[in-house]
């Protein structure tokens, strides 16, 4: 028999949620200047009592909205937790983050080889930190290294760790190779990701057809891994155009179900000087994402027929 699940503690202090939200926005955010916007937005809407909710599911809804009002951050955020939340920043739903690790088996639910050769890795929900994530990424890849083909599906993957995308990129390329720089706001830093010189295991190589499936849900870290191949022109996307999130971010605690999502970075990539914020990643082969596998293998199937 299972415990019921207890309500979500109410909101008894609306303006201490606002204004910690507020000033977390003015000390992290990578467009200072949307910063100072959003808060003056904020503050005139809690005045005029758009936020008066007890509710936490409710009050990260419009607060959400009004920050996403600005430019369309999507990882600009007050989001309800219905489990309750570690304290400070960075990973307060760790719990949460660790029981999806483990249901996923680590990040890779699905490894299959179909007829014909080809070899389906699904990676998501999400490629999760490296330190947990390296051991089932390896083991999946060096699966997948005598397949003839590969097919990454993203169609799932709705976030994930920059270093954990350039150890998944690094089974696909043969030479070292600079993938993305992130610009980070505090003390105004860059920091380049490259694929790593050695990787456990066996790599499919820099030769071999890859295609990623990628969906209208697929966001953030999943978006960056099909950019990077498909900017590096290893891999051809097959799919729908995805979210649009290119901007990583803190999480901070403002309440026991609420957390605000701060984007402290930018990414930069080295082929484009540009990213897939707003715009999401375009495929090179635009099907529905039901489909995107089917016409992954018919496009591998064509690809290794002999020509006349």
């Amino acid at each position: 028999m299972t415990t019921p699940t207890a309500p979500p503690a109410p909101v008894t202090d609306v303006p201490a949620v606002i204004e910690e939200t507020a000033q977390l926005l003015v000390d992290h955010y990578v467009f200072p200047d949307v910063a100072d916007r959003l808060v003056a937005r904020l503050r005139a809407r809690l005045a005029k009592g758009v936020y008066d909710t007890d509710d936490p599911a409710e009050l990260g809804a419009r607060v959400t909205a009004d920050l996403q009002s600005e430019n369309g951050d999507r990882h600009l955020r007050l989001k309800f937790h219905p489990e309750p939340l570690g304290e400070g920043e960075g990973p307060v739903d760790l719990a949460e983050l660790r029981r999806s690790f483990a249901a996923s088996l680590g990040g890779v639910p699905r490894v299959q080889l179909l007829d014909g050769g080809a070899a389906v890795l699904e990676l998501g929900p999400l490629l999760f930190p490296l330190d947990w994530s390296a051991e089932p990424l390896s083991a999946a890849f060096t699966l997948a290294t005598r397949a003839s083909t590969l097919i990454l599906d993203l169609r799932g993957t709705v976030g994930g760790d920059p270093d954990t995308v350039a150890f998944a990129c690094s089974y696909l390329l043969e030479e070292r190779t600079h993938l993305n720089t992130q610009y980070w706001r505090a003390g105004e830093r860059y920091e380049q990701f490259w694929t790593l010189p050695h990787v456990p295991g066996a790599r499919f190589g820099g030769v071999k057809p890859v295609y990623v499936l990628t969906s209208c849900r697929t966001f953030s870290g999943g978006e960056e891994l099909a950019y990077d191949l498909q900017q590096l022109e290893r891999a051809v996307v097959v799919g729908e155009t995805t979210r649009g999130g290119a901007h990583p971010r803190d999480g901070w605690a403002v309440h026991p179900h609420l957390e605000a999502t701060v984007p402290v970075g930018r990414s930069i990539n080295p082929v484009t000087g540009t990213n897939w914020e707003g715009t999401g990643v375009h495929p090179d082969v635009p099907c529905p994402a039901d489909t995107a596998l089917d016409r992954a293998l018919q496009l591998a199937a064509g690809a290794s027929t002999p020509q006349s």
